[in-house]
């Protein structure tokens, strides 16, 4: 890390240190690793390479074999930085909380950033504003198809609906049917409605009422704890959007690629500034959201 000579060395510690601590104490609060997975990259350019499903048995008749089908994506990190300032005068007048707190809150803005990231490739996603899946689909598509695969049948994970129990019960039939491509149910658990705080009420309603609300004479209400983290809402998502999430499996409907995690990467001093000059702290991280495996996630935006 390039640091000014003219930077006093507990500035820098405690820039350092406060920015991960921020990092610490408000990385549990944002719900974006629900929905994605890290990857750690070691290039400024990755293809991540996916074998698909593995293969059914079969009996053992004529020593059949069976074998993968190879998925391949480019992914690349952007840039992202963050550059914050406290005056001489302050930390001569001892009012070095000031950094602290900046500081506290540049390390809380990564975080805030990753997460916003995260909500707002997944609204894309019937798009390619922000890239397109493995197959060179949207990511949310009516015709998915595993090319080379031996299930080679579109597939829909692109609903036109409104957010009703009636429609939430469409989209969950149809995620239970989709196949991977050896042509085998992939039986995800479907745990997680996401949706905007437009629709908040309309979800709860569905995930926790006992009884149906939609109707008048007292019907179950079947998707009452059917699912097991079963609501999460964000602003960033278009009013109308809203998502059935398979939050629980070990690969997840999205992918943050991470280069080099958000970090103090450079500290100097600008004696012209005003207030006796200013300590300027730049924190950097490189970072990107990639879509991954569509069949994790089911669209049911009008």
């Amino acid at each position: 890390m390039p640091t000014s000579g003219n930077v006093p060395k507990h500035l820098v510690v405690g820039a350092r240190t406060g920015f991960l601590t921020a990092v610490k104490d408000y990385g549990g609060r944002f719900a974006w690793p629900r929905l994605a997975v890290t990857v750690n990259m070691d290039a400024k350019a990755v293809d991540l390479v996916d074998l698909g499903a593995a293969p059914m048995p079969v009996e053992d008749l004529a020593r059949q074999v069976q074998d993968f089908i190879e998925k391949t994506k480019e992914v690349k990190p952007r840039d992202w930085n963050l550059l914050t300032w406290v005056s001489y005068n302050s930390v001569k007048d001892d009012q070095t909380g000031m950094l602290e707190r900046k500081v506290r809150q540049a390390g809380r803005n990564f975080q805030r950033h990753i997460n916003k990231r995260v909500f707002t490739v997944l609204n894309g996603g019937d798009g390619t504003t922000y890239g397109s899946c493995y197959d060179s689909q949207d990511f949310f598509d009516s015709d998915h198809v595993d090319q080379g695969a031996h299930y080679a049948t579109a597939q829909d994970n692109e609903g036109a609906l409104a957010l009703s129990i009636d429609n939430f019960n469409t989209a969950w039939e149809a995620a239970q049917l989709f196949m991977d491509d050896q042509g085998e149910y992939t039986e995800y658990d479907y745990d997680l409605l996401v949706c905007p705080p437009a629709l908040y009420r309309e979800a709860k309603n569905i995930v926790a009422n006992e009884w149906a609300y939609d109707t008048a004479n007292r019907e179950i209400n079947p998707f009452k704890d059917l699912l097991t983290s079963p609501l999460l809402t964000s602003p960033h998502l278009d009013s109308t959007a809203w998502y059935l999430i398979a939050s629980s499996e070990e690969v997840k409907p999205l992918i943050l690629c991470m280069r080099e995690q958000p970090n103090l990467q450079e500290a100097w001093f600008d004696p012209l500034a005003a207030d006796g000059g200013r300590y300027y702290f730049k924190f950097f991280g490189r970072y990107e959201v990639h879509y991954g495996d569509w069949r994790l996630a089911y669209q049911g935006n009008t």
